[in-house]
């Protein structure tokens, strides 16, 4: 098999956005959930570039590279593409969402929130977490093979996005154990899964995946990056702060990535 373009570069983006979450879980314990106003700029943020790398970027390329092999049925394909995203993300989200009871978060000392309780909690979201970013990886990992610079702009926008899921992970788990560097560990643990998604993904891709198709695979990242922007990052934004913040953070995201890019394509 042969190694895709930008590996090295590709897999260290990959990583690092995955390894995220281990930030939200140091957050977890020097700083309140009620004081992470912050965070719902960020996740904000976060929305708005992958919104607008969707359709501004990801759809018009991968339309560019399927014309080339299908000059007819190249928007049929890249809408197929996109609509295949939205239906695996949405299936992930349906059989496994990674969502806990928020009291158990915010109120572990409650009578009725026992340690098993608490600690099930943790491990089932830390396990759910690892299943959602199974796809970000692949999209992160792909993307930065087609063009770093996109590639780059997806890996942060993620980044910011697992920082909250590192905190879901750690605040139970340091609950039961006590331990900040186990919580840690569970924390980091969950967002391992991007670079092994990556890996897996290029495998796959690169055994059973024709050249003439990858812009299909392009449009299907664009629809799981959509799917996690109104799904997870903006009601994540809004319960962090509030609208006006979070609106802050998309217009902002949107404006940063506009015009890095043209800076950088200039």
């Amino acid at each position: 098999m042969i190694m895709p373009n930008n590996f090295i570069p590709a897999m260290l983006i990959t990583l690092c956005a995955g390894l995220a979450t281990a930030i939200g879980g140091g957050i977890a314990f020097v700083v309140k959930k009620n004081d992470l106003k912050a965070l719902s700029v960020g996740l904000g943020f976060s929305a708005g570039v992958m919104i607008f790398l969707s359709f501004t970027d990801l759809l018009p390329e991968a339309s560019k590279l399927l014309t080339v092999h299908f000059p007819h049925n190249h928007e049929w394909l890249t809408y197929a593409g996109f609509a295949t995203g939205l239906l695996i993300a949405i299936l992930i989200d349906y059989f496994l969402p990674d969502h806990i009871d928020e009291e158990d978060v915010l109120h572990p000392d409650a009578q009725l929130h026992r340690n098993y309780k608490i600690k099930r909690a943790g491990i089932f979201t830390a396990v759910a977490i690892c299943v959602h970013n199974f796809p970000e990886g692949m999209a992160t990992f792909f993307t930065t093979t087609q063009n770093i610079t996109l590639g780059l702009s997806v890996g942060i926008a993620i980044a910011i996005h697992n920082i909250p899921e590192g905190i879901a992970v750690a605040l139970p788990m340091y609950h039961v154990t006590g331990k900040k560097r186990y919580a840690m560990l569970y924390a980091a643990l969950s967002g391992i899964s991007e670079p092994i998604g990556a890996l897996v993904g290029m495998f796959v891709f690169g055994l059973f995946l024709p050249q003439a198709l990858i812009g299909v695979l392009m449009a299907a990242v664009a629809g799981i990056m959509i799917y996690i922007s109104f799904d997870t990052l903006l009601p994540l934004a809004k319960e962090y702060g509030d609208w006006h913040q979070s609106l802050v953070g998309i217009l902002s995201g949107i404006l940063v990535i506009w015009l890095s890019l043209i800076l950088i394509g200039g």
